[in-house]
């Protein structure tokens, strides 16, 4: 007999408060009838400095059944908190799924750039991804060079080899769900690979509230300069450069008076 779900809540603690996060704001998302277009990551959002939606599309679900598989596939490689002894643990968990959201959101931009502007394909101009699979299908490449003997349990019944899951995973899911993001899972695998390869490392305590405090001012600064959300209380005036020619270079941050769909 298993351990009771209490228990094991207390062993994955990162992961019960990131499952939890996602299944609260998938209830306000059903509530508030918000759709992907609101929440989600475009090219064309990206350009009109929505940086925001990195954060916003990566904790979104727009469906039940979009939200239970990421979930599921998260408690599971939840394991990571217990392995402490490999180097790996809460912190590091938290220190690289601050990592793996970022990072891979911002090499699904590029994807995107490279494929309209150099590809011509305008189909991923419109674009719009949400989801966590991007950080769960890190997270599954991170375990697979780590611990390459273990399992992934999907729905409590499916059990996958974890050196194949991030590849079967992403065949699998371009299969049956032919409007899943394959861009923004293979981006989560690229920087998996890159964190557990040690490309991308470093990150401690220290950098990991730098990371956030910058995140969180990016956030702020650009929901306003967007117009997506007014701050009353948040004033950024533009500066001029006279010593520049022309006109100078401006760098203004003002509130806007008006202001495809992949699922991750």
């Amino acid at each position: 007999m298993g351990k009771p779900l209490f228990y094991e809540i207390l062993e994955k603690p990162a992961t019960s408060c990131t499952i939890g996060l996602c299944t609260l704001i998938w209830f306000y998302i059903q509530k508030k009838n918000i759709g992907y277009s609101h929440v989600g990551l475009s090219y064309e959002t990206a350009l009109e400095g929505h940086h925001w939606r990195i954060i916003t599309s990566a904790f979104s679900h727009i469906s039940v059944v979009h939200l239970v598989f990421n979930m599921s596939a998260l408690w599971s490689l939840g394991v990571v908190e217990h392995l402490g002894h490999m180097g790996l643990g809460v912190g590091y968990y938290l220190h690289y799924s601050i990592v793996l959201v970022i990072c891979s959101g911002f090499l699904v931009l590029v994807c995107y750039h490279v494929l309209i502007n150099r590809f011509k394909i305008e189909y991923f101009r419109r674009v719009t991804a949400v989801g966590y699979s991007c950080v769960v299908f890190g997270w599954m490449t991170i375990l697979s060079v780590k611990q390459p003997w273990s399992k992934l349990n999907l729905f409590g019944f499916l059990s996958l080899p974890i050196s194949f899951a991030p590849f079967e995973s992403l065949i699998f899911t371009s299969i049956i769900v032919p409007q899943a993001s394959f861009l923004g899972h293979l981006s989560g695998i690229i920087v998996g690979y890159s964190i557990s390869w040690g490309l991308i490392h470093g990150m401690n305590d220290y950098w990991a509230v730098c990371m956030v405090g910058w995140i969180v001012v990016v956030f702020v600064v650009s929901l306003k300069q967007s117009g997506a959300y007014d701050f009353g209380w948040l004033k950024i005036e533009s500066v001029t450069d006279p010593t520049l020619p022309g006109t100078g270079r401006m760098l203004q941050m003002t509130s806007l008076l008006d202001g495809g769909d992949d699922i991750v």
